[in-house]
């Protein structure tokens, strides 16, 4: 707690380079959920209940009977957007019906009238549609920055979805009822402090004796959670403090304050005791007066959470007004982000209700006044909404009406006059963006539109330590036996030199990760372990070449120029079809699998620049030396690997033929009899990871659980470790309800009773043996189903296109393709095959699909090295190409693969084998 304080201290102080500590964390690394456990959520908006508002909630039967068969078909046909399957029912409902007499109210009276046509009453309803997105977006936004959450990431996915990840989150069911609850946009009447500035008075002498005599505690080093963590400055804290002559439980806080700072430490702790509220509220106050206007005072974030403590007490409301509300503004007043203001609203319902609703509002936008160059705020309200504000406008003449959502104030402007007709314009010093920010807070109360949970995954954070550390030294051995076979290989000074490179390859990967802002996930440490291997690859492609030009009898120094310009076009190839599988990954992906495809590119550039930049400097500056001894690229352990091999391939092809043939139908027959082990990404449904003090039996597990899920039998497989198993169910899939999670995770506790300690409880079970859980609607499943066999085939499409155009014949694309279809086709039919067999999981999901387009990424690489190969050599020997070509066609018809073995004598006679 300590070193949290301290850090918190000096966040805002310049550490490293003119850089603040804050800066510097935020330029840290991300780590993904996999890696730092949390919480991912993707959000579908409801767009039903959007429809449904815009029609003002018709009751025509046909209207709402073709709404419950649109939701019905999104299950099953995700690809067509919800307001076309909307129409489509309602127009096979009733081919002649009209959308214009559902749509045609008072709201939308400006852009639907009786005889819109339905295209275009589709068009206005899309647009509606996306806004009301866009509004739920930026509430969504709102809310995360509130919750605390360090590094969140929110962005839409399209179709009405909504990604939200929150790294450390250990509250999963608040987040839930967080995000899934509607906005609640509220317009308040306002009290002026000097009206209550004697009660708060009261409110503080209260505490003060209630302190006094035990009856409440004082927070000593005031942390508690709220949205900003950055501590105060003395200047920031004194800046606000308030000179109140007339208050003499005010004055004490000022005298406090006029101490000296070798006495801080007991002024503090004496204005606590003395002023428990005023000590950490700063009273608004100008000239030694109460300052006009709603505005309470000023707090540091860090003591919201205690002064919202002390105005619950019992005996401190009643020493306030019955009907005073006090509510935090939803920005902080300085640069830092750490002081916000306590506004004071009136609470004259019975129901705690406000006045008026954000539901009134129709249309709100940031606009520019006509008589300055500050920005305002425009808004209208329907007509109900008009009277409301009108006779609130009124009765609050030169005084404050506060707007506030979710229960945090956006703004208070200053009443001027009544305003009827209900169009009115908020000024307030604005810039553009805080008007549009506020502009679309309006917005957010336009409509109910309420999300709900379509896909969720949480990690805790033990699991996300587990990954962090085993990623961690997978990547280090992987790292080192690069470094160590490189130098075995080439020799000592090649091998560190290739080395050298690596290691400036991974800086430079990981300084790219962080200045990007790129999330950092278990896939994208694979990423990274593959990086170094196509660094390598390149590294490898042109020591083979020089040593191939050394051994023509070439200086060191003119072999490594000739032996690097040589291998340049297969490195780029290469390069450049793995680039294509990343980029397929990050249109088709999400989540993990798109960190897995950055990194993939990222690496890519970073290898490509390290092996033909950096290792051709460092090999010419040695080659330049002049005690330079010359090197052959090769060692006396490995000068006759690989040499003279002398393989049969035309003799074997037939068996080859055979055998891949054999493979492939056995495959194709088990995709037909036995399928896949689908994981819940494209089957849908709930997983949980769960662990056990002692190791289990996995059908122990599912007979425990066999009558939990009302007919529904879950899977159980041991993940990880003997006492760690992993839960599939599909029971209740599609219930969105607030209460599903825990009652599942009910079923779960209540049954795997006799396998875990007998004092654990329901709450126990949940934070501590549930490691991890994850959730995939159906409609998600089906998306990324679909995604997945898209991502495949426009990778196999997309490699044979690049092929096409580099080589410039068809033959070769072709080769290319079957043979990636020859390597997919067979990797996925040892999955069907397998599973259920094996002691690990089978399962075809996202992390999958990186790892075919991994092999087919690969796959490709080697066989583009020996096109590269083949097409230098035909154009050095072009007479024996045009010869070998006239065989082929008067023996076969097809060629698809020539690869020239060792060098063409004078008189071009060549060692040629031949693939058919």
């Amino acid at each position: 707690m300590k070193e949290f304080n301290y850090l918190d201290s000096i966040s805002s102080e310049k550490v490293w380079l003119g850089y603040t500590l804050k800066e510097c964390r935020e330029k840290e690394i991300n780590l993904g959920l996999d890696l730092k456990g949390g919480m991912n959520v993707t959000l579908e908006v409801s767009v039903a209940d959007i429809i449904r508002s815009l029609a003002d909630f018709n009751t025509n039967a046909n209207f709402n009977q073709a709404l419950i068969n649109a939701t019905e078909l999104q299950k099953t046909n995700s690809q067509k957007t919800y307001i076309d399957l909307f129409v489509e029912s309602y127009t096979k409902l009733d081919p002649q019906a009209k959308l214009s007499t559902i749509f045609s109210t008072f709201e939308l009276k400006d852009k639907i009238s009786l005889t819109t046509s339905n295209a275009d009453v589709v068009k206005v309803l899309t647009t509606e549609v996306d806004g009301a997105i866009a509004n739920s977006f930026n509430v969504l936004r709102q809310r995360i920055d509130r919750f605390g959450v360090v590094q969140p990431n929110i962005q839409k996915l399209g179709n009405g979805r909504i990604l939200i990840e929150l790294p450390g989150v250990k509250e999963p069911e608040r987040v839930r009822k967080l995000l899934q609850g509607s906005a609640n946009l509220e317009f308040w009447e306002t009290y002026e402090l000097n009206e209550i500035i004697n009660n708060l008075s009261e409110a503080n002498k209260v505490l003060a004796t209630l302190q006094k005599n035990g009856g409440v505690a004082v927070a000593k080093d005031s942390t508690v959670a709220t949205t900003h963590s950055t501590a105060p400055t003395a200047k920031a804290t004194a800046s606000k403090t308030p000179a109140l002559s007339k208050v003499d439980s005010l004055k004490a806080v000022l005298q406090n304050k006029n101490a000296s700072t070798t006495d801080s430490a007991k002024v503090l702790e004496k204005s606590q005791k003395e002023n428990p509220l005023f000590a950490i509220l700063q009273v608004n106050a100008q000239g030694g007066q109460v300052a006009r206007g709603p505005i309470v005072g000023y707090a540091h974030s860090k003591d919201t959470a205690q002064i919202n403590t002390y105005l619950k007490i019992k005996q401190v409301k009643e020493a306030l007004p019955r009907d005073l509300g006090l509510r935090w503004s939803v920005k902080s007043i300085d640069k830092k982000g750490e002081i916000f203001q306590l506004i004071a609203i009136k609470i004259t319902n019975r129901d705690g209700r406000a006045p008026l609703g954000g539901d009134v509002i129709t249309d709100a936008r940031a606009d520019f006044s006509q008589n300055s160059s500050e920005a305002q705020v425009s808004m209208s309200m329907n007509q109900e909404g008009a009277k409301v504000w009108a006779r609130m406008t009124k009765d609050n003449i030169g005084k404050s009406i506060a707007i506030a959502l979710d229960g945090y104030i956006y703004s208070f402007p200053t009443v001027n006059t009544e305003i009827d007709g209900g169009s009115s314009q908020i000024t307030g010093h604005f810039t553009v963006d805080e008007a549009k920010d506020l502009a679309n807070t309006l917005k957010s109360g336009k409509m109910p539109a309420p999300a709900h949970i379509v896909q969720e995954n949480i990690v805790g954070p033990t699991l996300g330590q587990e990954a962090i550390n085993n990623g961690f030294i997978s990547f280090v051995i992987a790292f080192i036996l690069v470094l160590l076979y490189m130098v075995m290989y080439y020799g000592i000074v090649p091998g560190l030199i290739a080395d050298i490179a690596l290691l400036i390859n991974v800086f430079f990967l990981f300084g790219v990760l962080s200045s990007f802002g790129a999330v950092l996930t278990l896939p994208g440490i694979a990423g990274i372990v593959l990086t170094l291997g196509m660094a390598v690859d390149a590294n490898v492609l042109m020591y083979e070449r020089i040593r191939e030009e050394m051994n023509k009898g070439k200086t060191m120094r003119k072999a490594i120029d000739d032996g690097i310009g040589h291998a340049l076009s297969a490195i780029i190839d290469s390069n450049v079809t793995s680039v294509i599988t990343a980029i397929i990954l990050i249109y088709f992906g999400t989540g993990p699998i798109k960190g897995f495809a950055v990194t993939e590119i990222i690496g890519v550039m970073t290898s490509f620049f390290t092996a033909v930049f950096l290792t051709r400097y460092m090999l010419y500056l040695y080659a330049d030396h002049k005690s330079t001894k010359e090197i052959s690229f090769i060692t006396g352990v490995t000068k006759n690997w690989f040499k003279d091999t002398k393989i049969d391939f035309m003799g074997l092809r037939k068996w080859f033929y055979g055998l891949s043939g054999a493979l492939i139908l056995i495959s194709c027959i088990s995709f037909a009899v036995r399928g896949f082990s689908l994981g819940i990404d494209f089957s849908g449904g709930r997983n949980y990871v769960v662990a056990f003090d002692k190791p289990v039996s996995t059908d122990n597990v599912r007979r425990l659980l066999e009558n939990a899920f009302e007919g529904d039998m879950p899977q159980v497989i041991t993940i990880g470790s003997d006492n760690q198993v992993r839960i599939a169910t599909k029971y209740k899939i599609n219930d969105n309800s607030a209460t599903i999670d825990n009652e599942i995770e009910g079923k779960l506790y209540d049954n795997l009773k006799p396998l875990l300690k007998s004092s654990i409880t329901k709450a126990e079970f949940i934070k501590e043996s549930i490691k991890s859980s994850q959730k995939v609607g159906p409609t998600v499943a089906d998306d990324i189903t679909r995604a997945a066999i898209w991502a495949v085939l426009f990778a196999i499409f997309g490699i044979g296109v690049y092929i096409f155009i580099r080589f410039r014949e068809w033959g070769y694309a072709l080769g290319a393709i079957v043979s990636l279809a020859h390597d997919a086709i067979i990797t996925l039919g040892l999955f069907s095959l397998l599973y259920g067999f094996l002691p690990f999981s089978m399962e075809i999901d996202q992390a999958f699909i990186a790892a075919i387009l991994t092999v087919i990424g690969y796959s490709v690489h080697d066989t583009v090295i020996n096109y590269d190969r083949i097409r230098e050599n035909v154009l050095l020997f072009p007479k024996t190409r045009q010869n070998i070509t006239y065989q082929l066609i008067g023996k076969r018809n097809v060629r698809t693969y020539i690869q020239y073995h060792g060098n063409c004598n004078t008189d071009f006679t060549c060692h040629v084998y031949f693939w058919w």
